[in-house]
């Protein structure tokens, strides 16, 4: 004990030392008022700086959910969960008793707070999803939320905003009063423990009261619920998956020893596999008080008297399309992860993961990705590599980028022809997953379609029933796209299984009783073969246990986790060797590969049909055509490292002008993203630029240089063409 209380001792001088380097000089005498006004801070500092605290808590609510009545309505109905988020606050900020300048650490915590409040309100007025701690784990993952959500003028007053802070700080820490008595660190480090400990404590407790809880079904519709300070802690401190109980190499062979392999169906061809995840889709007519002018979704009900279908169970509502995707691809659930995570922004951005596309490709699939948005959505572009994909196109490398409907976002109609090129692309047998955009929000609350094919009635407002018009009829724009995507795939004569679902419902505030069957948190599928497969009727699935299901009704029986599924969702301990089997694969030692990860990032290609630059032929001086094949709007002329601003003409053509071309400029093609990052996806190889001493002097083109930035994605062909004209070059092989 008494050597415990020695290096105690010595710990509380050596801290006591190191504040007062860093307190410098305090000798400067105060006037009588401001020592007596300082004086009683100091008397009533605790109870003052909770004072604080609460207020700017309700700062905070206020910025962040953009409406001070707002902020008014949630500390009346959810008072004590407003002076949780205040306490926490005021729990982040009571290291500042540990230093003289309290009032300089008090405002620059405030200060990280407040600017993460208004953060949240921005982000907020631009998206459904609020700010949360993968937004904030990397530089880049920062400054794609700006530049994706925030005006250039509107990013200008921002960074003046944030300058203004800091020089402000900056002067705070020279110029702000600084506490003189002394500090009883005796008392002031265990009251700091002791407050830790109560907070961990009030946590348990509102969370067994069910006042907060810990998992977040809709992540926008939690932070108005549990308040902002809340929230952005647990999606910043709550991640990745518990160890569970007893977690050894022998638990896992003991899962794994009650699995096994179900008899083959004697299927002597494999299908090709297509799945589509259909944005906030569901069955409209399922909402209790809405009326239609006649069915939004025939050939949904027409299908699904005939095919397999029913309601399909998603981790997530209003949003969080991502994880409806992960759950479908890899078989695991979202339940054991933080409140609020995003696997698709974390763990899956570090490591691969076992998943349908790895699983199909051990059978010899070509596995591929299709989405009609912008590649980096998500971190879709490192996710998908990590996932087993082939190759990706994004909507950066369709050409029919212009066909949007009446918000901007890109029809579904435009998948069909890229699905097609994915499944003509290889020889053998090929798995697509498809995620559409369409049904996007935010939803119009006046009537912005000047001839709607469904008029809608029935909603409280006429604002709600100008959102549900837009959203009906959108989704049955949708519905012909299903249709003529069955249609398409059939024509071509290939054995093929299509599964379509929604990977959430629309964000308009639905509750389950105003529903006529389901929750909210049940969307609807349809699975339509032309392989004669058994058909099961009124069948519902849940999102993660819905690619077994597909699998096996077609014979395929591989796959740890899909494996799992189809032999144990029956058992007693279930849900509990689930979370296991998801720990060891993602974070633990993978005892269930030997621990040894059997699957390689793969080297994706980006888009499948091959972006090629032939020649550069000049206009007139500065003007330039750029000719080669497969060009999108989204291609841009690219001199050495930098890309310039490019007209799209067609898919054989692009127009750059006011370019000067130097000896040596290495040319070519980029996609840049249509995430407005500027970042270049990938691009052709590149075309040396020679100026000629005479006219009729023939230039070779057999000379590249560079490779795409995706290794397998898109390269210029042909073996170099003969050029005549001053000017003028061609691509290389």
């Amino acid at each position: 004990m008494s050597n415990a209380r020695q290096k105690l001792r010595s710990f509380l001088r050596i801290l006591q030392g190191f504040l007062k380097k860093i307190e410098g000089d305090q000798s400067r005498e105060l006037s009588p008022g401001r020592q007596k006004a300082v004086d009683f801070c100091n008397r009533f500092a605790v109870p003052l700086h909770l004072i604080v605290c609460v207020l700017l808590c309700f700062c905070i609510e206020w910025m962040s959910r953009r409406s001070f009545g707002q902020a008014v309505t949630f500390v009346n109905d959810r008072t004590k969960v407003f002076l949780y988020n205040a306490i926490l606050i005021f729990v982040t900020t009571l290291p500042v008793f540990l230093f003289q300048r309290r009032f300089f650490f008090r405002c620059l915590i405030g200060a990280a707070w407040l600017t993460l409040g208004i953060a949240n309100g921005i982000i907020l007025s631009n998206r459904v999803t609020p700010l949360t701690g993968p937004d904030m784990t990397t530089i880049s993952e920062a400054l794609g939320v700006l530049t994706k959500y925030v005006s250039l003028p509107v990013e200008i007053i921002i960074i003046a905003g944030l300058i203004l802070v800091l020089l402000a700080l900056i002067v705070l820490a020279f110029r702000a009063p600084r506490y003189r008595g002394k500090r009883n660190f005796k008392l002031i480090i265990p009251g700091l423990i002791l407050a830790g400990v109560a907070f961990f404590g009030l946590t348990r407790y509102l969370l067994e009261a069910r006042q907060l809880s810990s998992y977040f079904g809709n992540i926008a519709f939690a932070y108005q619920d549990y308040g902002f300070p809340y929230c952005i802690s647990v999606t910043i401190l709550d991640t990745g998956i518990d160890e569970p109980e007893d977690y050894s190499a022998r638990l896992i062979e003991d899962i794994l020893s009650e699995t096994g392999k179900d008899e083959d169906t004697g299927l002597t061809e494999y299908p090709d596999i297509i799945v589509v995840q259909l944005e906030s889709f569901f069955d409209a007519t399922n909402v209790e008080w809405l009326k239609f002018s006649e069915d939004p979704y025939p050939n949904w009900h027409a299908l699904s008297i005939e095919y397999t279908s029913g309601l399909y169970t998603v981790p997530t509502v209003g949003a969080g399309t991502v994880n409806t995707e992960f759950e479908t691809l890899t078989g695991m659930s979202l339940r054991y992860f933080g409140a609020g995570e995003y696997p698709f922004k974390g763990v899956l951005k570090e490591r691969t993961c076992e998943s349908a596309p790895y699983v199909l490709g051990n059978l010899g699939y070509t596995a591929h990705a299709v989405h009609n948005n912008y590649a980096t959505f998500y971190s879709r572009m490192t996710v998908y590599a990590n996932l087993g994909f082939n190759d990706f196109t994004s909507s950066e490398y369709m050409s029919e980028q212009d066909n949007v409907n009446e918000i901007g976002w890109m029809r579904d109609e435009t998948l069909i022809s890229h699905i097609g090129d994915a499944l003509d692309s290889t020889e053998n047998q090929d798995f697509v997953f498809a995620v559409s955009v369409q049904g996007h929000g935010a939803y119009p609350t006046e009537d912005v379609i000047e001839d709607p094919a469904i008029t809608v009635s029935g909603a409280a407002t006429e604002e709600k029933n100008s959102q549900w018009e837009y959203y009906v009829n959108s989704t049955h724009e949708m519905d012909t796209f299903v249709k003529d995507l069955i249609d398409y795939v059939d024509e071509r004569g290939k054995p093929a299984v299509i599964m379509f679902y929604g990977d959430h419902l629309p964000t308009m505030g639905l509750a389950d009783t105003d529903l006529k069957k389901g929750t909210t948190y049940q969307t609807c599928y349809l699975m339509w073969d032309n392989i004669g497969l058994k058909h099961k009727k009124n069948h519902n699935l849940t999102s993660y246990q819905a690619m077994a299901e597909l699998l096996g009704r077609i014979g395929i029986n591989d796959g740890t986790v899909f494996n799992f599924h189809r032999k144990m969702k029956n058992k007693e301990l279930y849900q509990y060797d689930l979370q296991t089997l998801q720990y060891d694969i993602l974070y633990g030692k993978q005892y269930v590969y030997g621990e040894s990860n059997p699957f390689a990032p793969k080297i994706m290609g980006m888009g499948v049909r091959m972006i090629t630059l032939d020649s550069v032929e000049e206009v007139s001086e500065g003007t330039y055509y750029l000719h080669g094949k497969n060009f999108t709007q989204s291609s841009r002329l690219m001199i050495n490292d930098d890309w310039v601003e490019t007209s799209f003409v067609n898919t054989e053509t692009l127009l750059a002008t006011d370019v000067t071309f130097s000896e040596g400029d290495l040319i070519r093609v980029g996609q840049l993203s249509n995430s407005n990052s500027g970042k270049i996806l990938s691009h052709t190889k590149s075309i040396v630029w020679h100026v000629p001493e005479t006219v009729t002097k023939t230039q070779s083109s057999a000379e590249t240089a560079g490779t795409s930035p995706s290794p397998g994605a898109n390269r210029a062909s042909g073996e170099g063409t003969e050029i005549t004209e001053s000017k003028k070059a061609a691509a290389g092989a």
